[in-house]
């Protein structure tokens, strides 16, 4: 566990399983520590492989130092991180959420970073989403509920280094993930990397836009996963693995 200044920012990474085995660099969800995204299917992961966690800046260990945030500027300091504690690459990257954005962004910008691309509950474009999601006064099933967020409040107040930084950084996040462009079909299409997609049957992720997203990427697989919702995408340990450790292998 340890930091690297990158950018004026000191990011957290965390190592696991096997230090000799093929690098995957995993990046969590918006607002979670890497702990609270990967902890159910690191058992798995980790066993033959190098498992390096990333927290993003103002997420988990890792301080929001008032830089400006955009998802290029998370793939960019990934991409720094790779060069200094991944080998430089290629490693697998699984992303989850705002990880996956963060991931799909690594894979345009810095493409020869990337060997496979996993990317759990994620999307390319705002309208990807269901309408309801973007909609704050709609009490929707699909949003995360009141014991989620006061789980995620709890992880953050443990190990960030100012706990009370929490809603300040909330709403400096926001505008990161809801006024995103997205990416066009030939963007896309010039991913190389081998893809796996996985979405929730019940996700913010509409299942049109994922299937959308299966004819885009042009090495890709799709999976969807049976009364799971967004939040609840990482928590399916046994089908996660049965789905990608083929894939990773």
């Amino acid at each position: 566990m340890a930091y690297e200044d990158i950018d004026g920012v000191p990011i957290w990474f965390e190592e696991h399983g096997d230090p000799t085995g093929p690098p995957l660099v995993a990046l969590h969800g918006g607002i979670l520590t890497f702990r609270r995204s990967f902890g159910d299917v690191l058992p798995w992961l980790a066993q033959g492989r190098r498992v390096i966690g990333v927290e993003l800046q103002g997420h988990g260990h890792t301080p929001d130092t008032g830089r400006a945030m955009s998802i290029e500027r998370f793939a960019d300091d990934v991409a720094q991180l790779i060069d200094r504690v991944g080998g430089g690459g290629p490693v697998d990257v699984w992303g989850y959420s705002l990880g996956a954005l963060t991931a799909t962004s690594l894979a345009l910008r810095h493409p020869t970073k990337v060997n496979r691309l996993v990317l759990a509950a994620s999307n390319i474009r705002p309208d990807g989403y269901h309408p309801e999601i973007t909609a704050p006064e709609q009490d929707d099933p699909r949003l995360p509920n009141g014991e989620e967020f006061g789980i995620w409040k709890a992880d953050y107040e443990a190990v960030a280094p100012n706990p009370a930084d929490l809603f300040p950084f909330l709403e400096r996040l926001q505008p990161v993930v809801h006024n995103m462009t997205g990416w066009t079909a030939e963007e896309i299409r010039s991913i190389t990397a081998p893809t796996f997609l996985v979405i929730g049957d019940r996700d913010f992720v509409r299942l049109d836009h994922a299937a959308e997203m299966l004819d885009l990427f042009p090495n890709c697989s799709l999976a969807v996963l049976p009364g799971t919702r967004h939040t609840e995408v990482m928590q399916r340990t046994e089908e996660l693995r049965a789905l990608l450790r083929p894939f990773l292998s």
